[in-house]
């Protein structure tokens, strides 16, 4: 396959007339005839090869247009909340609230309902740009907390529904024990526990990676997990995320526990590091981002999310320049927009600084790409050898009309709606006008399982 991209965002910056080969799902091609501007602004110029198009490759139908993105991560989902949005935003609510509304929609689901209800919103993740998701999944068992007759069940609706919907998923059957710092579950959790970490670990050594799974693991949160299973998580090898400091309430329940804080607790387990990923932490000493930030260990901010809870702004930047790789997820599903994600980094510190620039469009492009999280090193940029994601995005809606098609327009103008073409792995998996059939898929999957 040969396409040329209009416009596209190449390592060193952006390039029109890009001329992209790919052959079993990677770029074997990049040719840029020149480079508008590296990384740090300035005027370059790069050949990657000195292919050309030759013959009738600059057929309509092998160009794109608009500014092309390498594909976007999603490093962290609950993909069964997608049956929640605009449901708890009746009257006021509180997080209280809207838990028990979740509560309720995980009580519903089973495997046939979880796997109709999870491949609408990979697929509506995968037409906002998307193109690998890391699905914190712990919703295990029936609603009375008996097993399934295949303990795995609902795992495998996940991994069937990422397949048919095109998106790379990384599953991260997570371990949930204690309602609160060894407080016994509630009956609404009951489908969510495994008492041990080895009970967890034997349902993950029952599920395979392949070239577009990954298993990995999870902790729900200190609170839902104790020191001893976090170290036995932590010593099995696999990739980790976790739930970090969300809220206040989880750092105070955690000192009075433990004597320390959420993040040295994790230390102190061996749980940070490369391989794990901490969700929001929000809610830092300058101890626990030293912490994080030694260890390598990856931040997913999901801003969205943490707005619409009303849990705060976590502080992106300073994680970042600590040493920590930063990356967004859409978690709860109030929005599935990564652009959105993005670009609320730099705003949400906006609003908590009242200074502006903590981030350039392209640091945030970079932190929206990175598949690390998600054990795909190899994706996440228009190079040689990568696996060939693409993202296409309209630079003339009303949106981004005017705006230089640059980095700065898929992160401060670009919506999810202005995606026109998605591919992953060399194959499409989404061009505009899926966008009706995903909403009717999603319409019918909600509304079968609440009737």
């Amino acid at each position: 396959m040969r396409l040329v991209l209009e416009r596209a965002l190449l390592p060193d910056g952006i390039a029109d007339d890009v001329v992209v080969e790919i052959e079993d799902g990677r770029f074997t091609s990049v040719t840029a005839p020149g480079l508008e501007r590296n990384s740090r602004g300035a005027v370059a110029a790069r050949e990657f090869r000195s292919t050309r198009l030759t013959g009738d490759s600059d057929r309509d139908s092998d160009r794109l247009p608009g500014l092309t993105l390498p594909g976007l991560a999603n490093t962290h989902s609950h993909a069964f909340h997608r049956a929640l949005r605009g449901r708890t935003q009746r009257e006021r609510g509180t997080f209280w609230t809207w838990r028990e509304q979740m509560y309720a929609v995980a009580g519903r689901l089973d495997p046939d309902s979880y796997f109709a209800l999870a491949r609408a919103a990979y697929r509506e993740m995968v037409a906002a740009g998307y193109t690998g998701v890391a699905e914190f999944h712990y919703v295990h068992h029936r609603p009375d907390g008996r097993p399934y007759d295949d303990p795995a069940a609902m795992s495998r609706a996940l991994v069937a529904a990422a397949a048919e919907a095109g998106i790379r998923l990384t599953l991260l059957p997570t371990l949930y024990s204690s309602s609160g710092f060894g407080e016994p579950v509630e009956p609404e959790q009951e489908r969510f526990r495994h008492q041990r970490a080895e009970d967890l670990l034997a349902l993950a050594d029952g599920l395979k990676d392949d070239d577009r799974t990954r298993i990995g693991l999870a902790a729900h949160s200190v609170r839902a997990v104790a020191p001893d299973q976090l170290a036995t998580l932590a010593a099995d090898g696999r990739l980790l995320h976790v739930h970090l400091s969300e809220q206040r309430a989880e750092n105070d329940g955690c000192r009075a526990a433990y004597g320390v804080t959420p993040t040295r607790l994790l230390a102190d387990a061996g749980a940070l590091g490369p391989r794990t990923t901490v969700v929001h932490a929000t809610h830092l000493t300058d101890e626990d981002v030293a912490l994080l930030g030694d260890s390598g260990t990856t931040v997913s901010m999901c801003p969205t999310t943490e707005r619409d809870l009303g849990d705060g702004i976590g502080p992106a930047r300073r994680l970042r320049d600590a040493g920590c790789p930063v990356t967004v997820g859409s978690d709860s599903q109030a929005v599935v927009d990564p652009f959105e994600e993005l670009r609320a980094v730099e705003l949400g510190e906006r609003l908590a600084t009242q200074a502006r620039g903590h981030w350039t469009a392209r640091e945030l492009v970079d932190a929206g790409a990175d598949h690390r999280a998600l054990g795909f090193p190899d994706a996440g940029a228009i190079e040689v050898g990568a696996r060939a994601d693409l993202v296409t995005i309209d630079t003339g809606s009303v949106r981004t009309a005017g705006t230089g098609a640059a980095e700065e327009t898929a992160v401060f103008a670009a919506t999810a709606a202005d995606v026109t073409r998605v591919m992953v792995d060399g194959r499409v998996v989404f061009r505009r006008g899926d966008d009706e059939a995903i909403g009717r898929e999603l319409a019918t999957a909600i509304e079968e399982l609440l009737s």
